[in-house]
């Protein structure tokens, strides 16, 4: 029997000064790439800190196992497994994504989950905004030169979005 070991992904959107997001929220409607998120994550483990966790509109997100990262001792996450850092999320997320059969595994916020998890991500699927917000969450830097571009698709502003947006999967190279 062939082991699955998943690969590590971060979906992410990013404004042109790499805000995510303003104040326990996105800094934008981009009802277009929320479609993507939807596609990308639908049937793998998520994983997310406790801000990202509770700035959900639903939740838990469904048709994936929703893990939340928080050193809140007793915290409850209805719905969400509930781990105290980084590597238990880990393990929980390979030990579903073997389960389910899955190739990756998403990481999808906040600010420190993502840099506490950067030297590990393999792909990022990134939604570069066409927008300077202001916030007070950013992505930690990407280093271009580390990754390689294997798709790109440009998106002019549709009815439900903000702003133009291009749709970016990066690997690491």
């Amino acid at each position: 029997m062939v082991t699955i070991i998943p690969r590590i992904a971060f979906v992410v959107a990013r404004g042109a000064n790499g805000v995510i997001g303003a104040d326990g929220d996105l800094p934008w409607r981009l009802s277009s790439d929320l479609r993507r998120f939807k596609a990308i994550t639908t049937g793998k483990p998520i994983i997310m800190g406790r801000k990202t966790w509770e700035s959900l509109p639903r939740r838990p997100l469904p048709g994936r196992l929703n893990i939340v990262i928080t050193r809140q001792a007793g915290y409850q996450a209805e719905g969400a497994c509930v781990v105290p850092d980084p590597g238990e999320a880990m393990n929980a997320a390979f030990d579903q994504a073997r389960q389910d059969r899955v190739t990756e595994v998403c990481v999808i916020g906040g600010a420190q989950i993502y840099a506490a998890m950067m030297n590990l991500v393999e792909r990022l699927y990134l939604t570069e905004v066409d927008a300077a917000p202001e916030g007070d969450a950013r992505l930690p830097e990407i280093v271009e030169a580390e990754w390689r571009e294997v798709a790109r698709e440009a998106h002019p502003a549709g009815e439900r979005d903000d702003h133009a947006f291009i749709l970016r999967t990066l690997e690491r190279a």
